[in-house]
C-alpha cells in the first residue's frame, strides 16, 4: 500500500506575482528567474576587432531607482516610442491625472482647469485622489468567499467543465468533508451558475428584436426570407461603455486625452488611437460648445465579422459585433482582457440559390445589415451631445462625451457598410478599372448625399460605384461618416490579401507561364523545400513541406513573409524579388506600434518602389491589371495613420481573434441545437467574471496565493477567537496531526506578499519561445539559464577538449585581459597571450544550453508592457535530434544605429566561471563564430543585409570569448541559395554550415525590423 503523503500547508509567497512555495528556498529560486533584479550596465567597446563583452561589473554599483525603466539603449530598436513632448487638446482633455510614466513635457492649456469631479459632478481640487469604493474589501458577494469566487473562476471560465463533471467534483469534494461537518462552496454546477450570474458587476442583459421584410411580395409562392422573422441579440452599447471605462482593470491602460506627440526635433509622434488627428478633430467639434470644456471624449471603435464554427449541417455562422473604447490603449485593446466585448448578433439571412444575385435579396440584406446596427446603437446617441458623468479607471469621475470611431472589418463588409459596388474604392472615388491611376478625392458623406440627389441610380453604380438603395447606419448619429471611419485591415489587405492571395499566387503563375508547368512546379517544390530549409528561430513557424497544405490561416501568412524572399530570389527575376521587397518593407513599417515622421516617408517609398516593380507581373503576363481593391487601399495607409495612429491598434485580427472567446468556445460549450441563446448566456457569465476580477483585484482581495490568504485568515481567526474554541479543539486536532504548520513563517510570508518590493520587474517565464512578458518596460537584457547542464567536463581544460576547442583556455584569458583592461585598444591579433591574465587548467566551469533575452517589442505578441522574452539556444541534441546552435545579434557600437552598429554572431556554446573564489566575479560568457558584412550597404536585390562566415588564414571560422551582456536578442540567418536547387533530403540543421553567405532576416519579427531598419 503507498504511503499516504501530507500535504504541505507551509507557503511562502511571492510579492510580485500569485505563486507560493513550500520552502524559501523555492521562493528564493523563482525570484532568482522569474522576477530578477536588473541592472542596465552596458557593455565595453570591442577592442580592435573583436568584441571584448561588457566589462567587469562592480557589484556595488547601486542602480538607480528605474535604471531600467522608461530608459533606452543601444541595443533597443525603440529610442521613439517616448515622444519627446506632448500636447494635449486644449479644452476636452478631461483629466489632470496622466498615466504616461515617462520623461516627456507635457503642454496643457491654462485656461481649462482639467479637473476631475466627484459622483455629484462637482469638480474636486486637484491631486485630490479618488474616493474610496463603498465596497468593503472583504464583502466577496454573491460569493461565499475567496474559494468560492476562484473555484467558480476556474471551473467555469479557464476550464470551461462540463456540468456533469462539475457535479461530479463537487460530490467527491462534499464526500470528503462528511466526516469534518463542512461542505464545498457549491452544492451543485446550478448552484455555482446561480452565483455567477447574480454578479451585479459587469451586469448588462442581452435583449432580442426582430426585424422582417416589408416590401413589396410577388403573386404565388412566397420567397421565405420575405416571410421570416430576422432576430438580433444585443447589449446596450451605452451601458458597456460606462462599464468598460469604470473597469479598474484598465488603469494603466487609460488614454482619455486627445494629444498631439512630438519627438526631440519638434515633429510629430503617432502611437496609440488618442495620438491621431481624427480624435483631436473631434474634440475641436465639440469644444464649440462652452459647457462641454473640461470634458473627456470617449470615441467607440466598432468591428464585426462573419465566422463559422463548424462544417457540420444547421445553424454554423454567426456574426458578432464588437465594440472597444478609443479612450484604451493599442496594447490593452491588442490584449482584449476584456477591452474588446461583443454587443450583437446580428442576423444572416438565407435564400435559394436562385435569390443569391437577386437585386430585392441583395437590397433587403443590406437594409437589414443598416437597421440593426442603427438599433443597436441608438442608446448612445444622447451621449454624443450631451456630456454625461462617468466614473473613470482611476477612480476619478468625468463628464464624457461619445462619438462613433473606426469601424474595422474586410473588404466585403467595407462595401456593405460604405454602401458602394464591389471593386470600388470605399475611401476615394478612384475609377474601378484604374484604382491606382492618379490621386482622387474622397468620398464623404455629403458628397455621396449630393450625387444620390442628383443622379440616377443607374449612374451611380455605373460611373461613380454608389448603391442609391442603401443609407449607411452613420447617417443617424451626429458627427459620423463612414467613408472617413473605415479603419485600415492589416489582416486582410496585407497579410492575406496583398502578400498570400496576390504576390505569392502569381509568383507560382509566372513559373508556370515562364517554364512551363512541369517545370514550373519543379521550381515551386524546390522553392517549399528552401523554405523548409529555414533554420530556426524563436517564434517562427516552420513549414517542413513548404507551402503544400490546404487551410491556410492569417498566422500561416504571417510566418511564410518572414522566409518567402530568400526562398524565390534566383528563381524569378530581380525585379519580381525586388517588387515583393518594397511590399514587405511597406508592411513591417505600417505595423510598428510608433510610426514617426521618418517611418512615414519610408512608407511612402516603399509603396513607390512597389509600385514601380510590380509592372514585372505585367510585363511576364501574369496580370492585366493592377485594379484591385486591397491592393488600392495601400494608398490610403499613410492618411489612416495620420487620423487614427499606428494601425495596429485596429486591425481584424483584433475581432478574429475575439471569435475563439465570444462565438466558437461558446458554441462548443452548448448542446449545438439553437445554440444562441447559450452562446449569450455564456458571454454574460464571462463578462461579469471578469468584472468581478477586476474589482476584487482593485479591492486588495485577491494578493496572493490563496492556500497562503486562506491560512493566513485561519490564524487570524485564531487569534481573534473568532474560531469557537471546542470547535477548534475538536477539528484542529485533525489538523494538526496531519498538516503541519509553523505560525511564524506563514505569518512572515504574509508580511512579505503584503509590503511587497515597490519596483516591478519583468517576469521571466518558462521555457518557451517568443514568450509574451507581463510587467513593466524595462530596457532589454540577457540572462544566462538557471540550471546549468550535466555531462560536461567541469574544467575549462576538459571542455575545450570535449567541445574540440583546444585553443579555449587562450581565448578566455584573452576574452580577461579585455574584462579587465576595457579600455585597451589593442586589437586581438596583436595581443601577445603573455599579456593577458592566467588562469588555471583546472579552472571550474559550467556549460548551459540556453540563454534568456528579454526586450521591448509591442509589435509582436508581447505582455501588456509590450515586453517578450526569447530564448538563444545552443545545444547539441535539440528536442532529442538535430543539433542547434542559434545566431546572435551583439553589441558593436552603440551610437550607430541599425546594423552598422552590431555583430552577428552564432553561438557555439554557453558557459559561465567564478574567478577569486565563492566571494569572487561570475563571467557568463559565449563562445561564437563570427560573421561579417559583405559589402557596406544591403542587396540591392532583396533588401537584406548579407554576411558571411569570418575566415582566418586556413580558411577556418574565426572564433573567441564574449561576455553574455553583448548579446541582445536572437538572429536570424537565410541562406543566400542563388540559382542552384537543394537536394531534396536537405535539413534545416545543415543550413549554418553548408553555405558561404547567408541573408540577415530583418522580417524575422517586428523586434528584428526595427533593431536593423532604423
Amino acid at each position: 500500500m503507498p504511503r499516504r503523503t501530507i500535504y504541505n500547508s507551509l507557503r511562502f509567497d511571492c510579492s510580485r506575482c500569485a505563486r507560493s512555495f513550500s520552502t524559501q528556498g523555492g521562493l528564493k529560486k523563482h525570484r532568482n528567474s522569474a522576477h530578477k533584479q536588473t541592472q542596465y550596465v552596458p557593455p565595453s567597446p570591442p577592442a580592435g576587432d573583436t568584441l571584448s563583452g561588457s566589462g567587469t561589473q562592480d557589484n556595488n554599483l547601486e542602480p538607480p531607482e528605474v535604471a531600467r525603466e522608461f530608459e533606452g539603449d543601444g541595443s533597443e530598436a525603440v529610442p521613439r516610442s517616448v515622444p519627446e513632448s506632448r500636447q494635449y487638446h486644449p479644452a476636452l482633455n478631461g483629466t489632470t491625472f496622466l498615466f504616461h510614466k515617462s520623461s516627456m513635457y507635457t503642454n496643457c492649456s491654462p485656461f481649462i482647469p482639467a479637473v476631475p469631479c466627484d459622483q455629484d459632478g462637482k469638480p474636486v481640487p486637484e491631486n485630490t485622489p479618488p474616493a474610496p469604493s463603498n465596497m468593503q474589501n472583504s464583502d466577496w458577494k454573491p460569493f461565499s468567499g475567496r474559494i468560492a469566487f476562484e473555484l467558480g473562476e476556474f471551473l467555469y471560465k479557464e476550464e470551461q467543465m462540463s456540468q456533469r463533471k462539475i457535479n461530479k467534483l463537487l460530490e467527491l469534494w462534499a464526500a470528503s468533508l462528511l466526516e469534518h461537518g463542512g461542505t464545498p462552496p457549491f452544492v451543485s454546477q446550478q448552484h455555482m451558475y446561480d452565483t455567477i450570474d447574480a454578479i451585479s458587476v459587469g451586469n448588462v442583459p442581452w435583449a432580442t428584436f426582430s426585424l422582417k421584410y416589408s416590401g413589396e411580395v410577388p403573386e404565388g409562392t412566397i420567397p421565405s426570407w420575405m416571410a421570416a422573422d430576422y432576430e438580433i441579440h444585443f447589449r446596450d452599447p451605452h451601458l458597456l461603455a460606462c462599464q468598460q471605462l469604470n473597469n479598474p482593470g484598465f488603469k494603466d491602460g487609460f488614454d482619455p486625452i486627445p494629444r498631439r506627440d512630438f519627438d526631440c526635433n519638434g515633429n510629430r509622434v503617432y502611437n496609440d488611437f488618442m495620438s491621431g488627428n481624427w480624435s483631436w478633430k473631434q474634440a475641436d467639434l465639440l469644444a464649440q460648445d462652452e459647457n462641454n470644456h473640461g470634458a473627456m471624449v470617449v470615441p467607440l471603435i466598432f468591428g464585426s465579422d462573419k465566422t463559422t464554427v463548424s462544417v457540420a449541417t444547421g445553424q454554423n455562422d454567426y456574426y458578432p459585433l464588437y465594440m472597444s473604447s478609443g479612450a484604451i490603449t493599442n496594447t490593452y485593446r491588442r490584449a482584449h482582457c476584456d477591452s474588446v466585448v461583443p454587443i450583437a448578433f446580428l442576423a444572416t439571412p438565407k435564400s435559394g440559390r436562385k435569390y443569391d444575385k437577386d437585386p430585392v435579396f441583395q437590397k433587403f440584406r443590406w437594409q437589414l445589415f443598416h437597421k440593426s446596427l442603427a438599433f443597436v446603437l441608438q442608446s448612445l446617441k444622447l451621449g454624443m451631445t450631451e456630456k454625461q458623468l462617468v466614473r473613470c479607471p482611476d477612480g476619478h469621475y468625468r463628464y464624457v462625451l461619445y462619438c462613433l470611431g473606426p469601424y474595422i472589418a474586410d473588404y466585403p463588409e467595407q462595401a456593405l457598410l460604405t454602401g458602394i459596388v464591389s471593386g470600388w474604392c470605399p475611401k476615394c472615388l478612384a475609377c474601378k478599372k484604374d484604382l491606382d491611376n492618379g490621386t482622387h478625392g474622397r468620398r464623404t458623406r455629403e458628397l455621396t448625399d449630393l450625387m444620390i440627389e442628383t443622379y440616377d441610380p443607374s449612374t451611380l453604380h455605373e460611373k461613380y460605384g454608389v448603391h442609391a438603395d442603401i443609407i449607411p447606419f452613420t447617417n443617424d448619429f451626429p458627427r459620423a461618416d463612414i467613408h472617413e471611419l473605415i479603419a485600415p485591415d492589416l489582416l486582410h489587405q496585407i497579410i492575406k490579401g496583398t502578400f498570400k492571395d496576390h504576390l505569392v499566387t502569381w509568383v507560382g503563375e509566372y513559373l508556370t507561364i515562364t517554364h512551363g508547368e512541369a517545370a514550373g512546379n519543379a521550381i515551386l517544390d524546390d522553392i517549399d523545400r528552401r523554405i523548409a530549409a529555414a533554420p530556426p528561430f524563436p517564434g517562427l513557424r516552420r513549414f517542413p513541406e513548404g507551402r503544400r497544405f490546404k487551410q491556410w490561416t492569417g498566422d500561416d501568412s504571417k510566418a511564410l513573409m518572414k522566409v518567402y524572399l530568400s526562398a524565390i530570389a534566383g528563381h524569378v527575376p530581380d525585379e519580381m524579388v525586388q517588387a515583393i521587397a518594397a511590399f514587405l518593407e511597406f508592411c513591417y513599417y505600417v505595423r510598428r506600434p510608433v510610426i514617426d515622421q521618418q517611418t512615414l516617408r519610408k512608407i511612402e517609398d516603399a509603396l513607390t518602389c512597389f509600385h514601380t516593380h510590380r509592372k514585372i507581373f505585367e510585363t511576364t503576363g501574369v496580370r492585366t491589371t493592377f485594379s484591385l481593391p486591397r491592393q488600392h487601399s495601400l494608398k490610403h495607409y499613410t492618411w489612416a495613420i495620420l487620423q487614427y495612429g499606428a494601425p495596429n491598434g485596429l486591425c481584424t485580427s483584433i475581432t478574429e481573434s475575439r471569435h475563439i472567446t465570444a462565438v466558437k468556445e461558446p458554441w462548443r460549450r452548448s448542446n449545438r441545437y439553437e445554440a444562441i441563446r447559450q452562446m449569450l448566456t455564456i458571454n454574460q457569465r464571462l463578462h461579469k467574471l471578469g468584472a468581478a476580477r477586476a474589482d476584487f483585484e482593485e479591492r486588495g482581495m485577491l494578493k496572493g496565493n490563496i492556500f497562503s490568504a486562506t491560512m493566513k485568515a485561519l490564524l487570524q481567526a485564531h487569534a481573534s477567537g473568532e474560531i469557537d474554541q471546542e470547535d477548534s479543539e475538536n477539528d484542529d486536532s485533525d489538523l494538526a496531526a496531519e498538516v503541519p504548520v509553523r505560525q511564524s513563517a506563514v505569518a512572515d510570508s504574509a508580511s512579505a506578499s503584503a509590503s511587497g518590493e515597490q519596483m516591478e520587474q519583468a517576469s521571466l517565464p518558462p521555457e518557451d519561445d517568443g514568450t509574451p512578458v507581463n510587467g513593466k518596460r524595462v530596457v532589454g537584457f540577457v540572462d544566462m539559464a538557471l540550471t546549468p547542464q550535466r555531462g560536461y567536463p567541469r574544467t575549462l581544460l576538459g571542455l575545450g577538449q570535449h567541445m574540440k576547442c583546444l585553443s579555449l583556455l587562450d581565448h578566455v584569458r584573452r576574452f580577461l585581459y579585455y574584462q579587465t583592461h576595457p579600455d585597451s585598444d589593442c586589437s586581438s591579433t596583436d595581443l601577445e597571450l603573455q599579456e593577458c591574465p592566467s588562469i588555471p587548467d583546472s579552472q571550474q566551469v559550467l556549460v548551459f544550453h540556453s540563454a534568456c533575452a528579454t526586450f521591448y517589442s509591442p509589435s509582436d505578441i508581447s505582455g501588456l508592457g509590450g515586453m517578450k522574452c526569447e530564448h538563444i539556444r545552443s545545444c547539441p541534441r535539440w528536442r532529442g535530434k538535430e543539433e542547434r546552435r542559434d545566431c546572435a545579434f551583439a553589441q558593436k557600437d552603440g551610437s550607430v544605429p541599425g546594423m552598422k552598429g552590431l555583430f552577428v554572431v552564432r553561438i557555439r556554446f554557453l558557459f559561465s566561471f567564478r574567478i577569486g573564489g565563492r566571494q569572487g566575479v561570475v563571467y557568463p560568457c559565449a563562445f561564437v563564430e563570427w560573421f561579417k558584412p559583405v559589402g557596406d550597404e544591403r542587396d540591392p536585390v532583396t533588401g537584406m543585409w548579407v554576411v558571411e562566415p569570418d575566415l582566418d588564414s586556413d580558411g577556418i571560422r574565426e572564433v573567441s570569448v564574449i561576455h553574455l551582456d553583448s548579446l541582445i536578442r536572437s538572429a536570424h540567418l537565410l541562406a543566400v541559395f542563388g540559382d542552384k536547387f537543394l537536394p531534396t533530403d536537405f535539413h534545416f540543421s545543415y543550413t549554418l554550415d553548408a553555405f558561404r553567405a547567408f541573408y540577415v532576416n530583418h522580417f524575422a519579427d517586428h523586434h528584428a525590423n526595427e533593431l536593423i531598419m532604423v
